[in-house]
């Protein structure tokens, strides 16, 4: 199923990446030395309407298709990869709670989330558990009259900064992966705390901490879905999240790419523009292709999903591609800027260490051929 860009998205298109130009370029290298989220242009964001993008309108939100909000996170990356990180977490949130929760749920929550009032953290991962998610070990055992969450979440993203926290836990360990629960804890809810704030090599603008759950009691209209559902829904969510993680990787890789083009120009070795060595030519080739290329592979994910279409293994494919193909041509971008782009405060030089991480999260690059591989010996 392919795709094309209507005119009101290329409209969109255009529109964010003037957005991000304005707002996120000129404060980019303070916020990565710095690790500070930039919350002055999450309040524009939010008032923009990026942060409540596939939201349906009557919970506040956007109501655009996967395909423009794809689009747009690949235009976000391409000047901020932390912010780009930020939204789709907090978004992969909202939809969690739009496609699962009950409507009292949806009532409470979105509307203050496409507001950009309440940040999503979806707490997964634990110092035991990551790709591995029936290893965690945190619990929610019912007392009678709430449910009693303990636990330590760790690398969660937007943890510093969420008023909305999406938990994985176990109800009944017994069952195993079928005894995994999802819960809705708002911020400030007692027994509920922040811990570590981690210091990143890359995405440093991005707030990554462990959340740490102690006797937090979670009434039982948090409970998202059903006791049981828990792994199911987060395995959707997932599969959402590789979309994104693949949009963020090709913002990533056409960042260096133009940086690349604009140094090559510019340049002057052995007489002539870097431009015009055989070599160079080759490298930013290379690049341009493979970045349609992913780009082609995301946008059809995207726009499976759109249509009710089976996507799993696009989205693990576009995932797998896009990650792999950003770490491989930053790392030229970086060799085609030589001494230049191993200096911090230089856009490659940040993106290098940005892209890293597309490998590891949403499924680590292994799983991603083990999902892969699996569905095609199915």
């Amino acid at each position: 199923m392919d795709y094309k860009l209507s005119k009101e998205q290329e409209i969109m298109k255009d529109s964010i990446r003037k957005f991000c130009e304005k707002w996120l370029e000129p404060i980019a290298v303070e916020t990565d030395a710095n690790s500070r989220f930039p919350a002055e242009v999450f309040k524009e964001l939010a008032a923009g309407g990026w942060l409540g993008m596939p939201i349906p309108e009557e919970y506040g939100g956007a109501g655009l298709d996967y395909l423009t909000y794809t689009m747009v996170l690949e235009e976000i990356a391409r000047v901020s990869a932390a912010a780009s990180l930020d939204i789709s977490c907090h978004t992969g949130c909202a939809l969690v709670i739009n496609n699962f929760g009950s409507e009292q749920q949806k009532q409470l929550y979105l509307p203050a989330m496409a507001r950009g009032e309440k940040i999503g953290a979806f707490c997964v991962t634990e110092p035991g558990a990551g790709t591995d998610v029936k290893a965690i070990t945190s619990t929610e055992q019912w007392d009678g009259e709430a449910y009693v969450l303990n636990g330590t979440k760790t690398f969660i993203t937007n943890g510093p900064i969420a008023g909305v926290y999406l938990v994985l836990a176990y109800t009944d360990k017994d069952q195993g992966s079928k005894g995994m629960s999802l819960f809705i804890v708002p911020e400030k809810t007692p027994g509920l705390r922040v811990g570590a704030q981690f210091e990143k090599t890359g995405l440093r603008a991005s707030q990554t901490s462990e959340v740490i759950f102690k006797d937090c009691r979670v009434p039982a209209e948090n409970l998202i879905g059903t006791e049981g559902q828990g792994m199911k829904i987060g395995l959707i969510a997932l599969n959402h999240g590789r979309i994104a993680i693949a949009a963020q990787s090709i913002g990533i890789a056409q960042a260096a790419l133009e940086e690349s083009i604009i140094y090559a120009k510019e340049r002057i070795q052995f007489g002539r523009p870097l431009a015009g060595q055989p070599a160079i030519q080759r490298m930013l080739a290379e690049m341009a292709t493979d970045i349609a290329a992913a780009r082609h592979l995301a946008y059809h994910a995207a726009v499976l999903k759109d249509n009710g279409k089976p996507f799993v293994q696009e989205a693990s494919m576009a995932k797998l591609f896009a990650s792999t193909m950003a770490n491989r041509h930053v790392f030229k971008a970086v060799q085609i800027h030589g001494g230049t782009g191993y200096i911090k405060g230089i856009k490659v030089e940040r993106l290098s260490r940005d892209a890293r991480v597309t490998e590891i999260y949403e499924g680590t690059t292994e799983a991603q051929h083990m999902i892969i591989a699996g569905n095609l010996l199915a």
